[in-house]
């Protein structure tokens, strides 16, 4: 909590390398809201606690959300995605992330164009208003 990082353990991540993951002032406020309501753990569910990402509690809420053909590790491109149209740089996201290879991270970072959109004008074509191009053609 003081480091404001969560700590992915290598033998938790399919590298096989431990990952510190800088969380921002959102994840950091949900983990405080947390605090007292389980001993050792940080989220509970009835009671219990949430031992595994993407168990029954996600697949109940899923259903009671109306979400189909969704899965827990979808939100890791999802998030990969946010950062990217963001702005964040695919080699801070690689390390963010902890992924070996920049490959991957890009089949993550799936990206929609709009963010792309405000660059589109940068390179400018010089433009003939088209009845004038039909003029020169003519006359050559």
């Amino acid at each position: 909590m003081r480091r404001e990082c969560a700590w992915i353990e290598s033998h938790q991540a399919k590298a096989g390398k431990p990952i510190a993951v800088p969380l921002n002032s959102d994840a950091m406020a949900i983990l405080r809201n947390q605090q007292g309501q389980h001993r050792d753990y940080v989220f509970v569910y009835e009671g219990e606690p949430v031992k595994k990402a993407g168990g029954n509690a996600w697949r109940k809420a899923l259903v009671r959300a109306g979400i189909e053909d969704f899965r827990w590790h979808d939100l890791r491109h999802t998030w990969a995605s946010w950062h990217i149209q963001a702005g964040t740089p695919l080699d801070v996201l690689q390390k963010l992330g902890g992924w070996a290879s920049y490959d991957m991270v890009l089949r993550y970072a799936h990206l929609s164009s709009e963010h792309l959109k405000p660059y589109a004008g940068n390179s400018k074509m010089i433009s003939l208003d088209i009845v004038e191009f039909a003029k020169l053609k003519i006359a050559s």
